[in-house]
């Protein structure tokens, strides 16, 4: 059998295949082992909620985890905030009339429906290479995008580093 035994390294997927030792170290990807898997698309784009077939060698033991992107973020914003000046048009998508909530300018332009290649044929190869069923086309209703507050993740990291020195170090 070529189950695969799933762990958390790093906040990454990983793999461990019983084959021949071999290890797969998942990014960007998603695991064709594990039961039913979302596919997103952009907020302009439907997701789709698939069941991986058979998984394969052939395919890593892994599906995409969306189109991927056609621009890079610096791009986007370049490009986008030439077409779309005013960033707040990009808060309502035009093929689904949803609504998308964001605060930061220059993230709607990243993220923008344009900066993502086409999610249904992503979609398409994955089903004409018998490696999923679509079980269900989803519609973007309201989206939400964030950076976060990256100076929290560094100060908590900067924590755990110097509370593991004083663990040990200290007396």
């Amino acid at each position: 059998s070529m189950k695969s035994n799933v762990a958390d390294a790093d906040g990454t997927n990983a793999a461990a295949i019983a084959m021949d030792n071999v290890w797969i170290h998942r990014k960007g990807a998603a695991p064709s082992d594990a039961g039913c898997v979302v596919i997103p698309g952009s907020r302009g784009s439907h997701s789709y909620l698939v069941r991986p077939l058979e998984p394969t060698s052939h395919s890593g033991y892994s599906l995409a985890h969306g189109a991927g992107r056609k621009l890079m973020r610096s791009d986007a914003i370049k490009k986008m905030s030439k077409w779309y000046p005013n960033a707040n048009v990009l808060c309502r998508t035009e093929k689904f009339a949803s609504h998308v909530i964001c605060e930061d300018k220059n993230l709607l332009y990243e993220e923008s429906p344009h900066a993502y290649k086409n999610i249904a044929l992503v979609i398409e190869d994955l089903v004409q290479h018998n490696l999923i069923t679509v079980i269900a086309t989803l519609k973007p209703i309201i989206t939400y995008k964030t950076k976060g507050k990256p100076h929290q993740a560094a100060s908590k990291k900067q924590h755990h580093k110097e509370k593991y020195n004083r663990d040990l170090f200290d007396d």
